[in-house]
C-alpha cells in the first residue's frame, strides 16, 4: 500500500514532464497509476470479504510512537476501488477533454494525480493523525484544481471559499481527533471504533470530527461551496465533487459510526443535517438552468441521503448506504462527464439553449439516460437497488426509535421525489427537442466526441447497469462492513434487484410517479419557487461574514497597530517582564553561588560589548551605529573562542560580517543621520525597560543553569558524533546528522527568505538573468581614462565603473584574494566534519568573496564572478540535500542518517567518506545562493534602478529632457 502511494507521488511529480513530452496523451500514461491501484484493490477482494483485513505498518518516528499505519477492510476497499477506478477513467477522459497546448496542462495533471494519491491514502489510513494529513492534502489539491491557473476571478473565489470552509472544518476535526485519541488511549481508527469509551471527551471529540465531515461533504449550512466549485473543469467536478473528495466526509462518518453512533448528539446531527441537505439540494436543483449546477445541487442532495444512511448506526442502513455510495459515484461521475462532452461539443451548458441533442449524439444520450435513471432509482440499475434497500431498512425499523424511523423514511421519500424530478429535468434539458427552439445541428457541434472521449462515461454507465442485476455479488463486501453495526430489524436483507412485491417497491414507485408529476408541472413549480424565494442565502451569509471579519480586522489593526515599532517592542517586553519576570523573581530557584567570569579576558570583552551597546544608542549616524552594533556581535564570537567553541565563533564572525554588509547595502537608500529625537522621559522609560530586560535574560540564563538536575544529553554527543556520524566536529555532525531534520527545515526557510527579499526589491519580472560585461544589453560605456587612471584591468568589468567610483587598491586586493577565499571556503566545506567549518561556514566565506568582487567592481563585476541564477543555486542545494538524505535508505540506514564508506585507493591510501558530506554540499550551495540573491537584490538591482532613473548617472544618450 505504501508503494502505491509512493507511485502516485512519483507520477504527480513526473506529470508536467510527461505532458511536455506527450502532450495531452500523457493523461493516458498517468491513468495507469490509479489503474494499477484499482487492480491491486480488486486482487485483495477475496481475503477482505473473508474478514481478513490487510494491514501495513511503517515506522515513522519511533520515539514518538508515530507510524504510517494502513489498513484495507471492506469499507476502505469499497472507497479505494471508487477512488482509483473512477480516477483512472477520468484521466483517460482528460486526454480528449483538453486541447493540445492548453495552458497549465502539466500542472493540472500533476495536481489531479496527486489528489488521487491523497484520497487513496485517506481511505487506507488507520492512524487518525495520518488520515488528517491526507485529509488536508485533498483540501490543498482541490483548491489548486478549482482555482486552475488563477486568472479567473470566479475560479479564485470558489477555490478560496472551498479552502476556507473545508480547512476550518478540518481544524475542528483535528481537535476532535486529539480528544478521541487521548480519551481512548489510541490513535488507530480500528481500535477507537472497537472500544470508543465514554465521557465528555468522547462526546466533544465525536462532535468536532462531525464538523469536519459535514463541511467536507457539503452538508447544510456549508453546502454552498460545492455548487460554487463548479468553476473547476468538468473532470475535476466528476472526480472530486462526485466520486472522491466529497465522499471523504461520508467515509469518515461510515468509519466511525460502528463505535460512535450511540454517542449523545451523533444521530441528531447526522440524520438532521442529512435530511435537511437532501431536501434543500433537491429543491435548489429544480431551479437551475446550467446543467452542471443542476448536477451540483443534485450532488448536495445525494450527499445528504448518504449521510443519513451511513451515519444512522444500524446494519440495515449501513448496507444500503454503502451500496448507494457505489451507485452515486458511478452515476454522478457519468453525468458530470456527460455534461463535459456536451459543453465540449456545443460550447453550451444552458438547458434553455439546447434542443434535439439526443438525436445528434445518440450514444451520449444513452449514456446520460442510464446514469440519470440510476440516480432516479429506476430498475434494473444499481441506484434502484440501493434506494430500495434504504426504504426497506427504515420500513422494518432501521433505527432504535420507531417514530424517528418513520419520520426519516418520510423525509427520504420526499427527497427521492425531488431526485426523480431533477433527473427528468436533466434529461429533458440536455437531450430533448424543445418546442420553439431550433435543434442543434451537426455543423454547430464544435468538437464532435470521439470514441475515446466517450469511453469513460460509457464504462461507468454500463457498470451501473450491470451492477444492478449483479448486486448479490456486492453483498459479501457490503454486508461485511454492515456486520460491524448492530442489527435493528429482525433479520438482515441482502442486496438484490428483486425482493418481490413489498412496501419498499411501492415507495419506489411513489417516488418515481411523484417526481415525474413534479417535472410535468415544472412551470407551476417554478412560479411557486419564485413566489417563495427567500432573499438571503447561505452563500450570501458566508460572504457577509467574511466582509464583517475583514472590517473587524481592519478596526482591530487600526486600533492596535499604530505604526510605531518602539510601541510594539515595548509592549512585548513589558509583558515579558510582567509575566515570566514575576515568576522568575518569586518562584525561580536561584543559584547558590555566582561566578562573574572564568578569566579576566571575558570581563574585558564583556565591557567592550557594553560600551559598544551604549555608543550605539548615542551615535546619530546610521552607518556608525551599525558598525558599533557589529562590535557586540564580534565580542560574542570572542566569548565563544574563550569558551572553547571555535566552530560557533567562526560562524558568528561570518554571520556578523555578512549582516554588516547587508545593513550597508540597505542604508544606501536611507538618510545619513538619525534625525528622530525623543523627549527625556521617553528615553528614560526605554532605558529602564532595556536594562530590566537585559537583567531578566541574564537571570534566566543563570537560573536555567542552576536548575539542571539531570545529566545533559550533550555529554554523549562526542562519542555518538564519531560513532554514528563519523566526525569529530560535534557541531557539524549535529547539524548534518543528529539534528538533520531541523537543518533541512531551516534550509527551506533560508530559501523562502531569499525569495522574499528578492520579491520586495525586483520591480520587473524576475528572470534570473545576471548582468555581465559582455552581454548585449544597455549598459554604461567604459569611461575615458584620466591620466591618473589605472592602465591595467585588474577585474573583468571594473572599467564599466566611472573613474570616481574605482579604487585601484581595492581592485588589486580583490584580484589577489578572491580565489584564495574561494579555495578556503572549499577547505572549510570538506574539513568541517572533523575541524571547525562545514557547509554553512564555507558558503558564508564564498559569499563574502562575492561581496568583495561586488564592492570592487559593481554589479557587472558580480555578474562576471557568479554568472549563475541564485534561484538555481538555492533550488539545487535544497534538492541536493534532500536527495542525499534519502540516499541513506539505499545504504541500509534511515533518512538523513550518515552512512560511512571506507576504502583504500591508490596513492591516497585509506579513505573514509561520510554521506553527510553531500548533505553539507547542499547547505553550501544554499548559503552561497542566499548571499548572491541578497547582493543581486539589495545591491545590483538597486544599482540598476539608480542608473536607469537618475539622469546624473546615466550616459548622455539615456538622459531624457523633460
Amino acid at each position: 500500500m505504501t508503494a502505491l502511494l509512493a507511485l502516485h507521488l512519483v507520477a504527480a511529480l513526473a506529470a508536467p514532464l510527461l505532458v511536455r513530452w506527450l502532450g495531452r496523451s500523457a493523461f493516458l500514461a498517468l491513468a495507469l497509476v490509479p489503474g494499477a491501484s484499482f487492480g491491486w484493490a480488486v486482487a485483495q477482494l477475496g481475503s477482505v470479504t473473508d474478514g481478513r483485513a490487510v494491514t501495513e505498518t511503517t515506522p515513522w518516528v519511533p520515539t514518538l510512537d508515530l507510524a504510517v499505519t494502513l489498513r484495507l477492510d471492506q469499507l476502505s476497499l469499497t472507497l479505494a476501488g471508487l477512488v482509483t477506478g473512477v480516477g483512472a477513467l477520468v484521466l483517460v477522459y482528460c486526454s480528449r477533454y483538453f486541447e493540445p497546448g492548453d495552458e497549465g496542462l502539466g500542472r493540472f495533471a500533476g495536481n489531479l494525480t496527486a489528489f488521487a494519491g491523497s484520497m487513496l491514502g485517506l481511505v487506507l489510513a488507520d492512524d487518525m493523525l495520518l488520515l488528517y494529513v491526507f485529509w488536508e492534502l485533498t483540501t490543498v489539491f482541490s483548491f489548486l484544481l478549482i482555482g486552475g491557473s488563477g486568472r479567473r476571478l470566479a475560479g479564485r473565489r470558489a477555490a478560496s471559499q472551498a479552502l476556507i470552509l473545508t480547512t476550518a472544518g478540518g481544524l475542528a476535526m483535528l481537535v476532535g481527533v486529539i480528544l478521541l485519541g487521548e480519551a481512548t488511549g489510541s490513535y488507530l481508527l480500528s481500535e477507537v471504533v472497537a472500544d470508543p469509551g465514554s465521557g465528555p471527551l468522547v462526546v466533544t471529540g465525536a462532535v468536532l470530527v462531525l464538523v469536519g465531515a459535514v463541511t467536507k461533504s457539503a452538508m447544510v449550512p456549508f453546502h454552498f461551496w460545492l455548487p460554487a466549485a463548479m468553476e473547476a473543469p468538468t473532470p475535476v467536478s466528476a472526480y472530486l465533487h462526485a466520486a472522491a473528495m466529497v465522499k471523504a466526509g461520508i467515509y469518515l462518518v461510515a468509519r466511525l459510526a460502528p463505535g460512535l453512533a450511540d454517542v449523545p448528539g451523533w444521530r441528531p446531527i447526522v440524520i438532521g443535517l442529512g435530511l435537511a441537505t437532501m431536501l434543500v439540494g433537491g429543491y435548489r436543483a429544480l431551479r437551475q438552468n446550467d446543467l452542471k449546477l443542476l448536477l451540483a445541487f443534485g450532488t448536495v442532495s445525494q450527499l445528504g441521503f448518504l449521510m443519513v444512511l451511513v451515519g444512522a448506526g444500524s446494519a440495515e442502513l449501513a448496507a444500503a448506504g454503502l451500496a448507494m455510495t457505489i451507485a452515486h459515484a458511478l452515476f454522478k461521475s457519468t453525468l458530470f462527464l456527460t455534461v463535459g462532452v456536451i459543453d465540449h461539443a456545443t460550447g453550451v451548458r444552458d438547458l434553455r439553449r439546447l434542443s434535439g441533442l439526443g438525436r445528434r449524439l445518440p450514444v451520449l444520450a444513452v449514456i446520460g439516460t442510464l446514469a440519470a435513471a440510476s440516480m432516479a432509482g429506476l430498475p434494473p440499475l444499481l441506484g434502484f437497488v440501493g434506494k430500495e434497500a434504504a426504504f426497506t431498512a427504515l420500513w422494518d425499523g432501521g433505527l432504535p426509535d420507531r417514530t424517528a424511523a418513520v419520520l426519516v423514511l418520510a423525509g427520504l421519500v420526499t427527497g427521492s421525489v425531488l431526485t426523480v424530478a431533477y433527473s427528468a429535468r436533466f434529461l429533458w434539458g440536455a437531450f430533448a427537442r424543445k418546442p420553439g427552439l431550433a435543434a442543434t445541428e451537426p455543423a454547430e457541434l464544435v468538437h464532435p466526441p470521439g470514441a475515446l472521449f466517450l469511453a469513460a462515461p460509457a464504462v461507468l454507465a454500463l457498470t451501473g447497469l450491470v451492477a444492478g442485476p449483479a448486486s448479490p455479488l456486492l453483498d459479501p463486501l457490503v454486508s461485511g462492513y454492515a456486520g460491524s453495526l448492530p442489527l435493528v430489524a429482525a433479520e438482515a436483507e441482502h442486496l438484490a434487484l428483486w425482493h418481490g412485491v413489498q412496501p419498499a417497491l411501492a415507495l419506489s414507485a411513489l417516488t418515481v410517479l411523484g417526481g415525474l408529476a413534479v417535472f410535468a408541472l415544472r412551470a407551476r413549480v417554478g412560479r411557486l419557487q419564485q413566489r417563495l424565494a427567500v432573499g438571503a442565502s447561505a452563500d450570501e451569509g458566508y460572504w457577509n461574514t467574511m466582509q464583517a471579519l475583514d472590517r473587524f480586522s481592519v478596526l482591530v489593526t487600526g486600533t492596535t497597530q499604530r505604526g510605531s515599532l518602539p510601541a510594539y517592542l515595548g509592549t512585548i517586553l513589558v509583558v515579558v517582564l510582567a509575566l515570566p519576570g514575576s515568576v522568575l523573581v518569586f518562584r525561580a530557584p536561584w543559584p547558590d553561588e555566582w561566578r562573574a567570569w572564568d578569566t579576566p579576558v571575558q570581563a574585558l570583552v564583556g565591557a567592550a560589548a557594553l560600551i559598544a551597546a551604549v555608543l550605539a544608542i548615542r551615535i546619530r549616524q546610521r552607518l556608525s551605529a551599525v558598525l558599533v552594533v557589529g562590535v557586540t556581535g564580534y565580542a560574542l564570537g570572542v566569548l565563544f573562542i574563550l569558551q572553547g567553541a571555535p566552530d560557533l565563533a567562526l560562524t558568528q564572525f561570518l554571520v556578523e560580517t555578512l549582516t554588516l554588509v547587508t545593513f550597508v547595502l540597505v542604508l544606501r537608500k536611507l538618510p545619513k543621520d538619525i534625525t528622530e529625537r525623543h523627549r527625556p522621559r521617553e528615553r528614560a522609560v526605554r532605558g529602564v525597560i532595556a536594562v530590566c530586560v537585559g537583567a531578566f535574560m541574564a537571570a534566566v540564563g543563570a537560573v536555567a543553569l542552576a536548575s539542571r538536575t539531570a545529566e545533559p544529553v550533550s555529554v554523549d554527543y562526542p562519542a555518538e558524533a564519531y560513532e554514528f556520524g563519523g566526525g569529530q566536529n560535534i557541531v557539524n555532525v549535529t547539524l548534518v546528522d543528529i539534528r538533520a531534520w531541523d537543518t533541512l527545515g531551516e534550509l527551506s526557510l533560508l530559501v523562502v527568505a531569499a525569495t522574499g527579499v528578492a520579491s520586495l526589491v525586483f520591480l520587473r519580472r524576475r528572470t534570473g538573468a545576471v548582468e555581465r560585461a559582455g552581454d548585449q544589453v544597455a549598459q554604461p560605456q567604459p569611461q575615458p581614462r584620466a591620466r591618473w587612471a589605472p592602465r591595467s584591468r585588474w577585474l573583468a568589468a571594473s572599467e564599466l565603473l566611472p573613474p570616481q567610483r574605482r579604487s585601484v587598491v581595492l581592485e588589486v586586493v580583490t584580484r589577489i584574494l578572491f580565489h584564495t577565499i574561494v579555495v578556503f571556503s572549499l577547505y572549510l566545506l570538506f574539513t568541517g566534519h572533523n575541524q571547525p567549518g562545514g557547509g554553512f561556514a564555507g558558503g558564508l566565506v564564498a559569499g563574502l568573496a562575492l561581496v568583495l568582487r561586488y564592492l570592487a567592481g559593481g554589479r557587472y563585476e558580480l555578474g562576471e564572478a557568479a554568472p549563475v541564477d541564485p534561484g538555481l543555486l538555492l533550488g539545487a542545494g535544497l534538492l541536493f540535500s534532500g536527495v542525499t538524505g534519502v540516499g541513506g535508505l539505499v545504504l541500509g540506514a534511515e533518512v538523513l542518517q550518515t552512512a560511512i564508506l571506507e576504502t583504500t585507493l591508490p596513492v591516497l591510501g585509506d579513505v573514509k567518506l561520510v554521506t553527510s558530506l553531500f548533505f553539507d554540499i547542499g547547505v553550501y550551495l544554499i548559503v552561497l545562493g542566499l548571499v548572491l540573491d541578497i547582493l543581486r537584490s539589495l545591491g545590483a538591482e538597486l544599482d540598476r534602478q539608480v542608473d536607469e532613473d537618475d539622469p546624473i548617472d546615466s550616459t548622455p544618450e539615456e538622459v531624457i529632457v523633460r
